[in-house]
């Protein structure tokens, strides 16, 4: 297939113009299943986080199907443009903001008043509720990221924060937590919460930081492996 290098300083979405293009021309016709995640990234020249991103932006196009335990396949129907802003930031470049903004975060909500530390408390005991129930918790998850940032005591970074959460619940990103998340991985998940907020609570900033760091790196390694199965 007449895959071209892409430079490393290109972003997911000119990968998935590439693939989009492939499709249109015939290169990858309908039903056919696109080379492994591996092996596109060699192609194309582009780390596999990136690669994985296109993929996702691609589905959401309708361009492709993923298919657990299969691989990737092209849809049958006529192509659809990639309907991804141009200065969307990809789920992992988002990821990434986070692991530099929120472990500080937590470090200063640490040494945050009481009545600050306990609103992160509160948050947390609404996100185990909502777990516990069986119910979604994504907002209550939200919440809990948003009290740490506002208990922090920087409107900046609060703001920050909040803006890198709605990045992340963009389609693209929210796929990528769909495909990441199994049950093992959501108690993993309440657990590594839990850690943060304890550590919060008990004023202990360096806990919070190096807790925050473990989640958000868990939440990272879950997502890098969404497709493993395709």
């Amino acid at each position: 297939m007449p895959f071209e290098p892409i430079e490393p300083r290109r972003l997911f979405r000119r990968i998935a113009e590439q693939i989009a293009a492939m499709i249109a021309r015939g290169d990858l016709p309908p039903g056919s299943r696109l080379p492994a995640e591996r092996e596109l990234a060699q192609r194309l020249n582009v780390s596999r986080p990136s690669v994985r991103e296109a993929l996702i932006a691609l589905e959401i196009a309708g361009l492709v199907e993923v298919r657990g335990g299969s691989g990737v396949y092209v849809r049958n129907g006529a192509p659809e443009p990639v309907a991804q802003p141009a200065d969307a930031p990809g789920p992992f470049d988002v990821l990434e903001a986070r692991m530099v903004v929120e472990p500080e975060c937590a470090a200063r909500a640490a040494r945050a008043e009481p009545a600050a530390r306990a609103a992160v408390a509160e948050a947390f005991g609404r996100m185990a509720a909502a777990r516990r129930a069986g119910r979604p918790d994504e907002d209550s998850d939200r919440a809990f990221h948003l009290a740490i940032a506002e208990a922090a005591g920087n409107t900046a970074l609060a703001r920050i924060v909040g803006g890198l959460w709605r990045d992340q619940t963009a389609p693209l990103a929210s796929r990528l937590t769909d495909l990441a998340v199994s049950p093992a991985r959501r108690r993993d998940n309440l657990a590594e919460h839990a850690a943060i907020a304890t550590a919060i609570v008990a004023g202990d900033a360096a806990a919070a930081r190096a807790a925050m760091r473990r989640h958000l790196s868990a939440v990272r390694r879950a997502r890098l492996q969404g497709l493993e199965g395709a």
